[in-house]
C-alpha cells in the first residue's frame, strides 16, 4: 500500500500542528458520565467523506478526533498518536488512513493498525451507534 502524505511545513511538522480544527459550532457536542454525544446536525464539517473535528476540553477525559470516512462511515479515536504521545491525528482526505501530524509521518488504517512510520502501538478506536442525527459514544 503506498502512504499518502499530507502537505504541512517544517514548523507544522515540529510543533505537531493539526490541520483538523474544532468545529465550528461549539454546542455540537456532550461529555457526560462517560458517553460522548455528537449532534450531526450541527456539524457540517461532517457531512463530506474526510471531513473531521477534534474534541477536546469541557470535561472530556481525553481528546477525540471524530470523522467521516470515505466509505461513508463515522469514526471515533483517541486523538493521540502512538508515537509521540503528544502528537495529534488527522485524517488523510482520498484515503483510508490517518496520520500522525509529526515529522515521523506514522500512519494508520482506519481499524486504527499503523501500516507506516515508527509508531510502536496501534491507535485506541471507539466504537460509534448512530440514531438519527446522533453519534454515541462511550470513552473509556
Amino acid at each position: 500500500m503506498e502512504v499518502k502524505i499530507l502537505k504541512r511545513n517544517i514548523f507544522q511538522r515540529m510543533l505537531g500542528l493539526s490541520v483538523t480544527s474544532e468545529p465550528k459550532d461549539s454546542t455540537c457536542w456532550n461529555y457526560s458520565y462517560g458517553k460522548l454525544t455528537v449532534d450531526l446536525d450541527k456539524v457540517p464539517e461532517l457531512k463530506q467523506a474526510g471531513g473531521a473535528i477534534r474534541l477536546e476540553g469541557r470535561d472530556l477525559p481525553e481528546r477525540i478526533l471524530v470523522f467521516f470516512g470515505e466509505d461513508q462511515q463515522y469514526y471515533v479515536f483517541r486523538n493521540r498518536c502512538s508515537h509521540i504521545g503528544h502528537r495529534r491525528l488527522d485524517p488523510v482526505p482520498g484515503t483510508n488512513t490517518i496520520q500522525c501530524c509529526s515529522v515521523s509521518k506514522s500512519t494508520y488504517d482506519f481499524g486504527g493498525n499503523k501500516i507506516y512510520g515508527p509508531a510502536p502501538h496501534q491507535l485506541i478506536r471507539y466504537s460509534t451507534i448512530i440514531d438519527g442525527n446522533k453519534l454515541t459514544t462511550t470513552i473509556s
